[in-house]
This record gives structure tokens, sequence and C-alpha cells, in this order.
């Protein structure tokens, strides 16, 4: 059926209905309200009786076969009840399509108004916009049941009555449209449609029917603008305050707490922030943000800060943020201006952002704490590959022209918009103007691009935000609550290209999971096991040790020999921001030593400052600051902690803060917005008069114009790439943090990185260890736990949680009943319930190597041992001596099977069976990187086959395509070409060096592999 908002109180009350029908026993499969719900909710609701699909129809289809009087009286039954709901507010639905269902339909609606006087209107079913949008709908309809209609492709015969691969070719084999219509489109429909009728209709009826469709719509609909009052949660201001006073109060007992309040600069800084706070009405959005802060501190670290609010005193003595933005010189303004619209968005870290968001919707309330949805739209390059496999285009043309597309109009695209450097991502139609690929392959086929253009950014399905929620009292009446996999979540989305949910008073917390916080919380738990004998601790010894180590303001930031010993030598092993080898390399070239540099180095490592060479130049301004040009005092006071360069884009605000004439800080950061817009539209006039100001200002302080335009080009220039101080220096404090704990705590932090690493990374991960030092001890049944552990000095064991089909019941039965000496006390132990530690969990056990050390002296080796012991699993203690000497004979398992079961239980591939000493020294000797560090430069490289794949060409030429892994754990693929079947041979698991050729679409390839392919070893 249909509910319309007469007013607000309707409008309330549908989003009560909607919610309801999310939850308890009115939720089965979908949402659903009874007739007890909708009179509940029916003040300001005005209904009618919608399609083939809708109230009446429903009773029509169930009682179709019955006989019209069945029909009329569930119909009449139902009428009472809608008119006792909504009285004059009820109304019954006609519509004009080519069905004779609905023709029969309308005729008992008709019906309902001779006998209980409803009244009747006439509507058009509206699925798709416009007219010509219909095939775009089929289309859409059959994409997302397309693996159904794959299947049936070939079995024609089994394809189901309802479903239709093909697509109509014209309007009339569907028999409907489905698009708005005004009031004399919709009697033409009447005209058109009604002919289709077994019994006439009375044209008086229908033109009133119309008629008042309008009226409902233009005057029964009362004019309100649905109410957008910020809603944010009473219970975070204490009873008979206002949300400002208890603010402050709190703020100054924080700015007490930190013994900064007899600081005249802290004291001003922190009027100055409240009453931009105030003017702004943002008090109670500052005390929700600090009751979120505080519940999460109870439970897990938070991060130092991010984003721009780590640039606000407020947030900082509210305990919201960890870093002093007076310390590092960081501008409230570029967080909250007082001349600006949008409400503030502070982003807040911590170590398990998913329990965090399960503890404030237990304490505070379901309805109270609400997920955030996400809309996930149809893609350029997905919509492309669907709508050609539709129409069973060739993959392979479709992948030649989806992988290069973006490629090829990136260059042009950024032409367009002056853009120089960097990274930029085109937009739809700019993929569509600027790829010859695109271009071609939609010329050859146009059907495709007719529905591209249709249905590019049409709604594919929804999910859940990352980490925003929504916090405000009984939201279930302001907003229509919807569920997805039992949680409720908003209806709305608000990220950066969609804002929903603030224009009706929603503000958005973003809580987001960081995985170095959970590291950082696993490294606390390691030491204070290892070093302060907690045999358990914890969350509150791990703050504890936190805030009195680890906390920025108690922490030695300028510790040289972490500096040194990590950041200069490049003895990286899981430091947040460091993992990739490039901005290790330019770390150690940089050489930070304090985090002002930490923050430069980060911020220039990203594509468009390292298109630009900012790197390089850098690095050579801090090797010779003597050769640094300051064009004056103010310059080098704003740019010297970065080496001359305007990096941080908080350095452009105040240089023409400082050099402009009255221009304020909050017009300064407006500036920093404005220089990345171009056109000649009103941000461009507002640039311009800043521009004068900045001139003038220049002129006033003994600067030449020539000068004052050069640095108001290196503005434009620098502010396309420029990055925000208040986040770099937070997250450069965590960094350091992870450098501190790693220098200090070096086996706590690898145990914690081998933890916390994905399971996609793992191999990685102790390849990584390795190189560093750390022995890596494999996985034992007696001695791995379920997390990575320190067993002596730098030796680590693999824990029982990484063995692929080994489930949590088996660990807890192993942990509980261990040790295990001999295969007997496994196998035949009283306390060990078996169905949980069952023979599927002892091969998985057998596979990975866990139990190596039960294979004594009575089994001639692993396999005789499985055969044994597993396999055949004995019963009795009699049965397994019997299978030792039945099994005898067995031969052990292959290279290869070892290699095949390790890789595959544990994820990680045992390159100590295949890299030996002799091949390690012959790589090092060689100097010949792994696949996974490819140098364009060498273009030789060393790696293992893993699979060889035989493959024909077109011509028939045989070609293989070898899938290969190297010990940085990345598994690329090799076309070999000029295959000579019968000769050439690739031997799996054994290192070879190779020279090779590599293209950014097809990857690595050679040409021949007798005369590249060399057997090392």
């Amino acid at each position: 059926m249909i509910l319309l908002a007469q007013n607000q109180e309707g409008l309330n009350n549908i989003y009560s209905l909607i919610s309801e029908s999310f939850q308890g026993d009115n939720f089965y499969r979908y949402p659903r309200m009874d007739f007890d719900l909708l009179k509940k909710y029916s003040k300001g609701i005005i209904a009618s009786s919608a399609c083939l699909g809708g109230v009446y129809a429903t009773l029509y289809w169930n009682n179709k076969d019955k006989g019209e009087e069945a029909i009329l009286q569930a119909m009449r039954d139902t009428t009472k009840k809608m008119l006792d709901i909504f009285g004059d507010r009820w109304y019954g639905e006609l519509q004009w399509i080519k069905s004779k269902d609905q023709h029969h339909l309308n005729h008992y609606v008709l019906q309902m108004k001779e006998e209980f006087g409803i009244q009747v209107i006439s509507t058009a079913d509206s699925h798709y916009p416009t007219p010509t949008s219909w095939k775009d709908r089929e289309l859409y309809k059959r994409l997302g049941i397309l693996p159904l209609i794959t299947k049936y492709k070939d079995k024609p015969d089994e394809l189901p009555d309802w479903l239709s691969p093909e697509l109509p070719e014209q309007l009339e084999e569907v028999g409907y449209e489905l698009y708005p219509k005004n009031g004399d489109q919709m009697w033409e429909s009447y005209k058109e449609y009604s002919r289709y009728s077994d019994r006439p209709y009375n044209d008086s009826d229908i033109l009133s029917s119309i008629s008042l469709t309008h009226e409902i719509a233009f005057n029964r609909i009362e004019d309100f603008i649905p109410d957008n009052k910020v809603r944010l949660p009473s219970f975070v201001v204490p009873e008979g305050e206002t949300a400002t006073n208890a603010l402050i109060a709190q703020c100054i007992s924080g700015l007490k707490e930190f013994k900064l309040h007899k600081k005249n600069e802290y004291v001003d800084r922190l009027r100055h922030e409240l009453r931009v706070i105030d003017e702004r009405g943002f008090s109670k959005y500052f005390l929700t943000m600090k009751a979120i802060s505080d519940k999460a501190n109870e439970h897990m670290l938070s991060g130092p800060g991010r984003g721009s609010a780590a640039g606000s005193l407020v947030a900082y003595v509210l305990g919201i943020t960890q870093v002093d933005p007076i310390k590092y010189g960081l501008l409230f303004s570029r967080f909250l201006r007082s001349d600006a619209k949008d409400y503030p968005d502070i982003d807040y870290d911590v170590s398990d952002a998913f329990g965090l968001k399960e503890i404030l919707a237990d304490e505070w309330g379901n309805k109270t704490v609400i997920p955030i949805s996400n809309f996930n739209t149809l893609q350029l390059r997905s919509l492309i590959k669907d709508i050609s496999k539709f129409y069973d285009v060739p993959f392979k043309e479709v992948n030649s022209v989806t992988s290069v597309m973006e490629k090829e109009a990136m260059p042009k695209a950024k032409a367009k918009h002056g853009i120089k450097a960097g990274v930029y991502a085109p937009t739809f139609d700019e993929v569509m103007e600027y790829s010859d690929s695109l271009q071609i392959f939609l010329r050859k086929y146009p059907q495709i691009k007719t529905h591209v253009e249709a249905l590019f950014g049409q709604r594919r399905s929804v999910s859940r935000h990352a980490g925003g929620v929504v916090i405000g009292e009984n939201l279930d009446k302001y907003m229509p609550l919807i569920s997805s996999g039992g949680v409720l979540q908003t209806p709305w989305s608000e990220g950066q290209n969609v804002r929903h949910l603030e224009p009706l008073g929603f503000i958005k917390f973003d809580l987001l999971g960081l995985s170095t916080l959970e590291m950082i919380e696993s490294c606390v738990k390691h030491l204070l096991r290892r070093e302060h004998n907690v045999e358990n601790p914890t969350y509150e010894d791990v703050r504890c040790w936190y805030n009195k180590h680890l906390h920025p303001d108690t922490i030695n930031l300028n510790d040289e020999d972490v500096y040194k010993h990590v950041f200069h030598k490049g003895n990286i092993i899981g430091i947040f921001q460091f993992t990739n080898e490039g901005a290790q390399k330019f770390c150690v070239s940089a050489k930070p030593t304090n985090i002002i540099d930490i923050s430069a180095i980060t911020s220039i490592y990203r594509p468009g400052p390292l298109s630009a060479k900012v790197d390089l130049e850098y690095t050579k301004a801090k090797k010779s600051p003597d050769g640094i040009h300051y064009v004056n005092d103010i310059v080098k006071e704003v740019t010297a902690e970065t080496a001359g360069f305007l990096i941080f884009q908080e350095q452009i605000a105040l240089l023409a803060h400082k050099l402009g004439k009255d221009i304020s800080m909050d017009e300064a950061n407006l500036l920093r917005k404005l220089l990345t817009k171009k056109g000649t539209g009103k941000g461009s006039q507002e640039k311009e008069k800043i521009k004068v100001k900045f001139i003038e200002g220049c002129a006033e302080k003994k600067i030449d114009r020539a000068t004052a335009e050069a640095m108001w080009k290196k503005f434009e220039y620098f502010s396309g790439y420029g990055f925000n101080k208040s986040h770099a220096v937070s997250y450069s404090i965590l960094s350091y943090q992870c450098a501190w704990l790693y220098y200090y705590y070096p086996e706590c932090w690898a145990a914690a990185f081998l933890d916390k690493e994905p399971e996609s990374r793992k191999e990685y991960a102790v390849n990584l260890a390795q190189k560093h030092g750390f022995q890596i001890q494999k996985v034992d049944i007696n001695k791995s736990t379920e997390q990575w552990e320190i067993t002596e000095g730098t030796t680590l064991i693999q824990p029982l949680s990484s063995i692929k089909g080994l489930g949590d019941k088996a660990i807890e039965q192993i942990l509980s009943n261990r040790p295990f000496d001999t295969p007997e006390e496994l196998l035949f132990n009283d306390d060990v319930v078996y169905s949980k530690l069952n023979k599927k969990a002892l091969e998985a056990l057998c596979y990975s190597g866990a139990l190596h050390s039960l294979v004594d002296d009575r089994f001639t080796g692993l396999k005789h041992f499985w055969s044994a012991c597993i396999f055949n699993r004995p019963k009795t203690k009699k049965k397994l001596l019997s299978h030792i000497d039945e099994f005898r004979t067995a031969e052990d398992f292959s290279p290869e099977e070892r290699i095949e079961h390790i890789s595959s239980r544990t994820g990680i591939y045992p390159f100590d069976l295949v890299v030996t000493q002799e091949i390690r020294d012959a790589i090092d000797y060689y100097k010949v990187p792994p696949l996974g560090n490819w140098d364009s430069n060498l273009r030789s490289a060393w790696f293992i086959p893993r699979e060889a794949i035989k493959r024909k060409t077109k011509t028939g030429r045989e070609y293989w395509i070898v899938k290969v892994i190297d010990e940085t754990s990345t598994i690329s693929t090799i076309r070999c070409w000029g295959i000579v079947p019968g000769s050439d041979v690739i031997h799996l698991n054994r290192v070879y060096a190779s020279a090779l050729e590599y293209h950014p679409i097809w990857g690595y390839s050679t040409k021949s592999i007798r005369q590249n392919f060399k057997l090392l070893g």
C-alpha cells in the first residue's frame, strides 16, 4: 500500500511504522505491518491501495480461483478495517496498463467505491523516470539475476517460466508503462488501455479520479518542511545545566588536569574555541564526542587523533584527542571556521570499532546508536562487464577495454583541470570522452553504451558504512530505520558524494577501527607478561602502562636512539605508515629527527608530491639547510620546520594570514579550499579578493610584487597536494609509538605484528620477521598457543590458531590437556573430548607439522605416522601398535606433498624447504631481487613456480601461464611464450631466476623458457 505524510505528525508516524516493521515479530524475511500497527500510527497519514502488488491486489490474487464473491468479500473485510484506521484518508487506486488482471482489479476497487463510498484515485506506477527508460529497467532487473541467466543459457529447456533471459524489443511486449505521468497523460493512458477491459468504465468517474490525485498532492497534503532540528542525545548534558555551560566546565577541568590553566596562550586559545563552538551551536556535539571517547577508553585504546580535529584544544582537554595542538602549531580554524556552515567532523580511531559500537548500543540503546547505511552503486567498469556478459561479448575483449580505459583518460582529464602532478580519478564523463579503447568498443556495441549511460550510478545494494553512526534519542521516531542482518541502520547515507543525514539534522560520528592500535594493545600485553610477570593482563593493565609510558604527553618523542635505529636504518617491521618499501627508502634518505620530520615525510610520500619530485628536493634541502632561501623572517618562521617547502595546507593559511593585509585565519583557511577549485564562479571571485589583500600586505612588508606573485603561484601549485598537518602530526606520533615499542621491546612488537597481520599478508610478515633476525619456530602442539608467542630470545612460535581446519573447540581441548609426549597420550586421553578434537582436527595438526615432536623412532616418517595414527585412526592402544606394523612400508610424503601440506594448512609457504643456504648465497651474490620487488631497470628476478597451466593461442601454438611465489609472499603469473612441447620443462617448487618483460596490463612474460629461466641450486 501507499502511505503519504499529510503533515509532520504523519511523517513521524510513517517513520515509526517502517522502523517497527523491521523489528521483532514484524520482520520475517521482509518487514511487515499488520492492522494493529497501522492503527497505532495512523494519524496524519493518507493511504491508498497501490498497484498489482498492493493490498487489494493481494486479496484478488489469493481468491482468484475461488470466484468473484470470494474476492469481493475479502475486499469488503479489508475496506472496513482501512476505513476504521484511516477514515476518509483511505483511497482505492486505479491504474492504466495493458494487463487484464489490472482491469479486473480496477472494477473491484470501483465496487468498493459503490458499496462503501471510498474515494478512488488514478495513479501511475513508477519504476523508471522517462518513457524511453523501459528497456534499461528490463536490463537492470536481469543484471540482478545474471548468474541464473548464465546458468540456463545452455539449458533453455530447463528455464523457469518466470525467467526470461531475452530483452523485449518493443514496449508492447512488456504490456505496461511504469513512469510518472501528468493528468493529460493519465487520461490518454486510460483511453488507450481501457479497451483491454471486459467491462466499460464511466469516463466521468475516471476523470474525477485523475483530478482527485492532483487534489491530494496539492491541497490535502499540508505545506510543511520536514523537521530538521539537530538531534543529539540529551543525556550527555548534566541535569540543570546548559550544553554550553557543561562544556565550558569540563574544558576548564581538563585544562587544570593538564596543568595548562596558568598559561595565557592556552587560556586565550580555549576561550576562542569555546566562543566559536557556542556561536555555531555545537556544544552538545562536543559533549557527545567526549561521552563516546570516555566510553571507548574504558574498553580499548584510542588513537592520538585523526584529521583536522587534532587542531582543537577543546578536543585535547576533553580527552577526545591526545595531541597538544599549540605545541605542534595546529590550527583550530583548519577544523572549524566561524563563517562556515557545515557541522564539525571528528574521525575517531579505536582498536575495535565494531566492539565500541556494540558497547555504545548496549549502554545507550539500539535506537540511540544507529549505524549509517552505505549505498553501493553500479560503477563503470563492473557495469560494462555485466552488460557485456548479458550480450555475450567475449570477456577477453571486454577486459582489454576495462583494464586500460581509466589510464587512457587520466592524462587528458588532468590536463583539462590543470593538474600537473599526482593521481587523478577521471569522472564517468571523462572516461567516456577521453578513452580511445572505450570509444571504439562502444561504437562496436552501441546498445551497451545506451544502457551504461542510463544505469551508471544506479543503486546496486545497501551495506553499512565502515565507521559512521548517528547518535540521538528515539531515532526510530525521526527516521525510518531499516535492518540488515538483524542490525538497525539508517535509511539514508552520508559521505563524500552523498549528504542525506546532516540536512535532516542527523550528525554522523565516524568511529573507525585501526589495526595498529590492536597491535599496540597486543604488544603491551606481551611485554607485561614477559617483563612484568603479569600472567593474564587485563585492558586496565594495558591502559595504565600506555598512560605511563606511551601516551603522547609522557613518551619521549625525541629519543635519538629510536630515530637512528628504526627510521635512519630502515629497520622497520609493521611500523604504521612505513610498511611500504618506497616509504622506508625515503625515510632512510631524509633521516627524520622529530615528529614534524616524520609528518613531512608521510605527507610527501603520496602520488602528487612524488610525481613532482618533492621527495628528492626535500631530501636535498634537509642535507644542505644552508642552501635554503627564505623571502623574509615570516616565511622562515612558517616553513623552516619543513626545510622551506610548503608541505602542509596550514602553512598556506598561515602565510596568507601573516603576510596579507587584514586576512583573518578563517579567511586564510577558506583560501586553502578556494585554491583547489578551478573556474570563474563565486569561489574564483572570493579568491581574487583575498589575493589583492595578500599582495597589499606583502608590499607593506617590503616584499616586491614579483616575489609576492611568485609566492601566490606557489600557493596554487602546492595546494594541489598539500597535506593536513593536524592529521599528519597525529599519525606520525602513532608511527613513532610503534617505532619506540619496536626499539625497546622488539620481540613483543614482532609477536604483535605477526598476530595482527591479515592472512593475505601473513606469509610476507613471517619472511620480514626472519629477515630482521627473528627466529620462527614452527607450530607445535605442545608449545604453540592461540597467538604468536615469544619462546626465548628472539624466537617466535607460530600459533595453533593459524592452522586451517583446526577450530577453536579443538584448540581449547589441546590447551586444556597438554602436554602430549607420545601418540598414545594424544589419541587415548580420558579428559579429551574427541568429538571436538576429531579426525579432521588431527589431520590438520599433522599436515601443518604441529605433531612432529610425537613422531618417535617407531615411525619411519611422517606418512607412516599419519597412516597409523590419523588416516585409519585406532580406537585402542593395541590397534595403534597393529597399525604401526601394518603401515611400516609406507613411503614418506614427497617434498612436493610436504610443501603443499604446510602451505595449505598454515598459509605460509615453507621457503626453508626450498630455498637452501646455497641458493640464498647465489641470490645475494648476483643481487637478484624477488619478483615481488620488481625492478623495472634490472628486469630480472627470482621466484618459485607453484603451478603451470597449459594454454593455446588462436593459431594453436602452446603457451604456459606459470603461477609463482617469492619471499615477499607475492603471488604473480608469468606468461611463457614460444613453448616447445616435450622439450620445455618447469620444475615446480624449485627456485628460478629469469630475465622478464613487464606490461602494465598483461603483467610478466618471457619469450623463451630455455633461454631465460635459470634453475638455482
